[in-house]
């Protein structure tokens, strides 16, 4: 798309590299922040710089924070026997809203990938291990995602944890609440069926 504007066309190259977003979209928020006024664009402009400034990684469970530790590993009144293992601090979200959960978690800031080059010690594996190695852990919950990657990072981190001697468990994974089997895949339907429990 030529638009005879290399600002505008910079700004749409820059939106691309976003997650999830195609041209039109990228096309259309150009645009948006096009017709918007110069204060909110600045307001936005500066708000993305501050985030880059001042987000950190927990030195404990490198969830993301302001603080040296985050406002989980501080909270002393958290079950420090249970920690969740996830792959970022999107998932890590996703489990604390549920407000269900207790423990404490271990981001590993992805998951293994050798097609993107992403090994086992580009993981936050080994500072897992760290923690692991006070005692004070029983039960370690692997919530990767149940993609291939995610899968293949449960299988990994199965095969390291098990010696150890922790309770090891996996989170379920099945139909989700409200939906209904006909839409299901086959995929899906199986591990529903694998994962029953007793009523």
């Amino acid at each position: 798309m030529t638009l005879k504007s290399p600002s505008l066309e910079k700004l749409i190259r820059a939106l691309l590299k976003l997650p999830g977003i195609g041209q039109k979209t990228a096309n259309r928020l150009a645009f948006h922040i096009l017709k918007t006024s110069y204060e909110e664009v600045k307001e936005l402009g500066e708000s993305i710089l501050e985030v880059k400034k001042k987000i950190l990684r927990c030195s404990v469970c490198f969830n993301i924070t302001e603080d040296s530790i985050c406002h989980i590993c501080k909270d002393t009144s958290r079950d420090n026997s249970i920690i969740c293992v996830v792959e970022d601090s999107l998932d890590l979200q996703a489990i604390e809203n549920t407000r269900e959960y207790k423990g404490l978690y271990h981001v590993l800031e992805g998951s293994l990938s050798p097609l993107d080059g992403v090994g086992p010690e580009q993981l936050r594996i080994t500072e897992l291990l760290r923690r692991l190695s006070g005692g004070s852990v029983k039960e370690i919950i692997v919530a990767t995602n149940f993609s291939a990657e995610g899968e293949a990072t449960a299988m990994y981190m199965t095969k390291i944890l098990k010696p150890l001697g922790l309770k090891l468990t996996r989170i379920a994974y099945g139909l989700p609440v409200g939906g209904d089997l006909e839409y299901a895949d086959e995929v899906t339907i199986a591990k529903a069926m694998d994962g029953r429990r007793t009523l």
